[in-house]
């Protein structure tokens, strides 16, 4: 959907997420969208109806029984005027008023009264989030077509650590604002993400700070392209893109299975999990204990996803990413020679608030005959700006 010109009713309900909403606005408004908000009374204790209005440029609603918007029917003129409501945050209360058809102020009104497209973000306390009263009104509104947006998973304000954090204004403007164009279409593409774990006992292993969100960003924007996605992950902590198949694994040998598995109907191949490079040789049947000084662990050398790929007859396009703390270039182009890759994309792991754990990286990418280096963007934009690279040399390519 094009937000050029669409007209984005937010509505904001009493969450402390509703804080982050004047950014949301001022990045709904960058991506050419018309916004006007709607507070509860709530929302009001935690967003000032002045900042909203200064970022929309509109004037903000919040009163059901206006007097001047009454005199011409405001509720319903506001209803006819969207083209997509969207509510952020949504707490539980909000999704049930919703799941329920309570119409008791001016949100739930227009709600009901609205033919625009919904969607809501929802946020609120990990417990909330799973209660069953809460999980059935969500599947109520997937039965009435509501789109949900999210939640996230991670620290909550309340020192919680779990499911119900509102997405970020960035990745809701991205779910929001995805084209569906043709880029791919017909087009299989599987990835890898996040880490791998290599089990040393029953209660140990050994891992790494990949957090997945390149890989998440990359199947975001490959799904958002026309493509099948599948999405194989390592243990991460986000939630799986919408219209993207995620396996689950944990260790290198089963992404390895699980890729060798899928990858024969796949067109297009990028390895973005940090796959661990050794294993325990032994995996100890009890908790190892501490007794001497020193504790000596023999590792053996795992299998290489993306060479095992890139190797295959035919092999599909194969994008490696190399995350390096020097040499980064020279490294990266041996590895594009060695397993014989169509596409490698490096980044430098010491660059400050870059890379691991971080919604921002920058990619050095590397072909055969020529390189492009990609400045420091989100996730989301480094996705779509590699796609476009890998869809115009797939075009080139010289089938095996």
């Amino acid at each position: 959907m094009h937000l050029a010109n669409q007209h984005v009713l937010l509505g904001v309900t009493g969450g402390i997420a509703a804080y982050k909403t004047p950014d949301l606005v001022r990045k709904l408004t960058a991506a050419g969208a018309i916004v006007r908000v709607v507070l509860t009374d709530s929302a009001k204790e935690f967003v000032s109806p002045l900042s909203l209005q200064a970022v929309s440029g509109n004037p903000v609603h919040h009163s059901l029984l206006d007097a001047d918007a009454e005199a011409a029917m405001g509720h319903i003129e506001l209803a006819k005027w969207a083209d997509i409501l969207l509510i952020a945050p949504a707490t539980a209360n909000c999704i049930a008023k919703l799941a329920n058809g309570l119409a008791d102020d001016l949100l739930s009104t227009l709600f009901l009264a609205t033919t625009a497209k919904l969607y809501i973000a929802p946020a609120m306390n990990q417990q909330m989030w799973k209660a069953p009263a809460t999980q059935r009104n969500l599947q109520r509104l997937h039965e009435m077509d509501i789109t949900l947006l999210g939640p996230a998973s991670g620290e909550q304000a309340c020192g919680d650590i779990g499911p119900g954090r509102m997405l970020e204004p960035e990745a809701i403007v991205a779910a929001l604002s995805v084209i569906q164009d043709d880029t791919f279409q017909q087009k299989s593409i599987l990835i890898t993400a996040g880490p791998t774990r290599e089990a040393l006992d029953p209660v140990r292993y050994l891992s790494n700070h990949s957090s997945g969100k390149m890989g998440y960003a990359i199947a975001q924007a490959a799904a958002s392209m026309g493509a099948k996605v599948i999405l194989i992950s390592g243990p991460t902590a986000l939630s799986c893109p919408s219209g993207v198949q995620r396996i689950d694994v944990e260790s290198a040998a089963d992404m390895h299975k699980a890729v060798m598995k899928a990858v024969s109907d796949c067109d297009i191949f990028i390895a973005t999990a940090a796959v661990a490079d050794y294993r325990a040789k032994h995996i100890a049947d009890n908790k190892l204990k501490k007794s001497d000084d020193e504790l000596t662990l023999t590792f053996v050398k795992n299998p290489d996803i993306l060479k095992d790929v890139a190797a295959m007859t035919p092999a599909p396009f194969s994008v490696g990413f190399a995350a390096e703390s020097q040499n980064i270039a020279e490294y990266a182009q041996g590895k594009l020679i060695s397993k014989k890759l169509d596409m490698i994309a490096a980044n430098d792991i010491t660059a400050a608030g870059l890379g691991f754990n971080s919604d921002r990286n920058a990619l050095h990418v590397f072909w055969k005959n020529g390189d492009i280096k990609l400045a420091p963007d989100s996730k989301f934009h480094l996705a779509k700006a590699l796609l476009a690279l890998v869809a115009q040399h797939c075009k080139n390519k010289t089938p095996s």
